[in-house]
């Protein structure tokens, strides 16, 4: 298929080897590594059709844009080092009439501790990473980023994709330190914030993923994703007014 994948990576051997097994398909696959220190190189290097390029990150959505910068085809699909093509995503894909002015979305079956879960707002996950770099690309945003699309057709496709978003709580705990990270960096001088602000989003974050999309049906690992869901807003707000702080004794300095 003449479309570019494109894969940040950076630790990633997890499961680097079978997201690549699954792409193999694809004429080519851009892995774009920021810093990997694990074999997520060696790895990526058993693949002909893999493209390695070496590169700073910049936040997910310029990073991105990096990525697709390298792409030989005018069409990307982008994917995470934790997400596979599924047979049917593959073939939905190959019998697709490409149209520059659309672009595509999927939906993403979320694994965690080996079981999919449909709580917690993970599913259906839509996600759109279909598209021609010719016409649109990902937006600025350091974290959360997404497609810009405007003037821009959403076709949402059948077919899904497997997500192993979280292993261990040891992921949780580093994609929080990560998110928060990049959240209190791309919203500073933009957001107000205090402890007070931390703390209701925080709870808030816990009650929607565990109340209202229904967590609690989910058991041991429903509990686990809202108090992740709930943790990672306190934290967010929490980092982002002490950014806040520490910009205003600057200025003062």
């Amino acid at each position: 298929m003449m479309i570019s994948i494109t894969i940040l990576t950076k630790n990633s051997r997890q499961y680097l080897e079978t997201v690549l097994n699954s792409v193999q398909d694809f004429a080519e696959v851009i892995i774009y590594d920021n810093g990997s220190t694990d074999d997520t190189l060696e790895i990526a290097k058993k693949f002909k059709n893999v493209k390695i390029i070496i590169g700073k990150f910049e936040g997910f959505g310029p990073t991105h844009n990096i990525a697709s910068s390298h792409a030989k085809h005018e069409w990307v699909l982008s994917l995470d080092s934790d997400e596979i093509v599924t047979d049917e995503m593959s073939l939905e894909i190959k019998n697709l009439q490409l149209d520059e002015n659309s672009v595509y979305s999927f939906s993403r079956h979320n694994y965690f501790n080996n079981k999919f879960i449909k709580w917690c707002g993970w599913y259906p996950d839509r996600q759109i990473r279909l598209y021609n770099r010719t016409k649109t690309q990902f937006d600025d945003a350091k974290v959360h980023e997404a497609i810009m699309l405007q003037g821009m057709k959403v076709i949402a496709l059948k077919a899904a994709m497997i997500h192993y978003s979280y292993a261990s709580i040891s992921d949780f705990l580093n994609k929080m330190q990560s998110y928060s990270n990049l959240f209190a960096e791309q919203n500073r001088h933009i957001k107000k914030s205090s402890p007070c602000k931390a703390a209701l989003h925080g709870s808030f974050a816990f009650f929607k993923s565990y109340i209202l999309k229904r967590g609690f049906l989910g058991g041991y690992e429903g509990f686990i994703i809202s108090a992740y869901n709930g943790h990672t807003s306190f934290y967010k707000y929490m980092k982002l007014y002490e950014a806040n702080l520490k910009e205003i004794s600057n200025q003062k300095s």
